[in-house]
């Protein structure tokens, strides 16, 4: 078990999970909003599932994809981190961050501020060289995050191999940024 990693940013608490976060978690993964970019809206199981798996795996590494709180009103509202892919993709092995939040929650610059405090976690505690993102092609919303983060598109699309073959969801681009450029760039703008 490694030393728990979790930090706060102007407005957000990143945390470990606890079973409150299971019920609005679920919420959020049936949100067809919130998931208009995954292959499907999530059952409670899932949800759960998924959950457990956020927590186990920062437990075991001291960080990953953190439940994300509000800190004015102590409200769970989505999860951001930092996570290594199950999946074998043409540029692994890497780090990527994340986020998923609750529709209402959206268009406020929460992603941002949370995904800015994560990747800082990833660039100046665990002196990661790079960290990447991707996102389906479509998904303007979280491109548009990925660029205010500093990050860089790169020519590298790819056909996601978890996306079932023949959706409009499987051909995803490239993000990346080096711990270079975060030091340079990025961190001297907090």
């Amino acid at each position: 078990m490694a030393k728990l990693i979790e930090f706060d940013t102007e407005r957000l608490l990143l945390r470990q999970w606890n079973d409150a976060d299971l019920g609005p978690f679920a919420a959020l993964n049936a949100d067809p909003a919130v998931m208009q970019f995954y292959p499907a809206p999530l059952s409670r199981t899932e949800s759960d599932a998924m959950a457990n798996r956020c927590q186990s795996l920062i437990t075991e590494r001291g960080w990953g994809l953190w439940a994300v709180e509000k800190k004015d009103i102590h409200e769970f509202i989505g999860y951001v981190g930092l996570h290594i892919p199950a999946s074998e993709l043409p540029f692994s092995p890497c780090v990527e961050v994340g986020w998923r939040l609750a529709a209402e929650h959206w268009g406020k610059g929460f992603a941002t501020e949370a995904a800015r405090g994560a990747l800082r976690t990833g660039f100046e505690s665990l002196a990661l060289p790079e960290i990447v993102s991707f996102t389906s092609i479509g998904n303007l919303r979280s491109r548009a995050v990925m660029e205010r983060l500093g990050m860089w598109q790169t020519d590298e699309s790819f056909e996601h191999p978890a996306i079932p073959v023949g959706s409009t969801l499987r051909k995803h681009c490239l993000y990346r940024l080096s711990r270079d450029q975060w030091l340079e760039h990025v961190a001297g703008g907090r």
